[in-house]
């Protein structure tokens, strides 16, 4: 059967980013990395490193080989957090050093763009009830981190 595995593309510090991020989210290891030993369009022998890690379950690849294409919104990583204890606690871990945006989006120092929501905003904002999806969503783009409480008021419509 194919197999589906996403693959990142880093432009230096592919070995930080990968142990940041296997350490903060459950079900995530560093499986292998190695070093090309060999010239490559991307420099020459040892300067390409790859790896293969998991998070949350979730199989991938990744490659340093200097500057290509950078990370963007195009591709994210949605964290489902349970509570907002877990919300926070990766938020305050993927933003340090990067940069944080609106409605739940924030980029980590190595540029990749991470979605962290509650488990349950899809409940919030889907179903035939438009009232309400149009309250979550509104508060929703006034939030930086979003907030959970703040949500579920805004479905109960207080």
């Amino acid at each position: 059967m194919t197999q589906v595995i996403q693959h990142l593309w880093f432009e230096r510090d592919m070995e930080d980013a990968l142990r940041c991020y296997t350490s903060l989210i459950p079900g995530s290891e560093l499986e292998w990395q190695s070093v090309l030993a060999a010239d490559t369009p991307s420099g020459p022998e040892g300067s390409v490193k790859l790896a293969a890690f998991t998070l949350g379950g979730q199989r991938y690849r990744a490659i340093e080989a200097g500057p290509l294409d950078p990370f963007n919104h195009s591709f994210s990583i949605i964290l489902e957090c349970d509570d907002q204890a877990e919300i926070d606690r990766l938020w305050d871990a993927l933003g340090e050093g990067g940069s944080i945006e609106q409605c739940g989006w924030l980029r980590d120092r190595w540029g990749l763009c991470w979605q962290i929501v509650p488990k349950c905003l899809d409940e919030l904002i889907s179903g035939p009830d438009t009232e309400k999806t149009k309250r979550v969503t509104q508060a929703m783009l006034q939030m930086i981190k979003l907030d959970i409480a703040g949500l579920e008021a805004a479905a109960r419509g207080g």
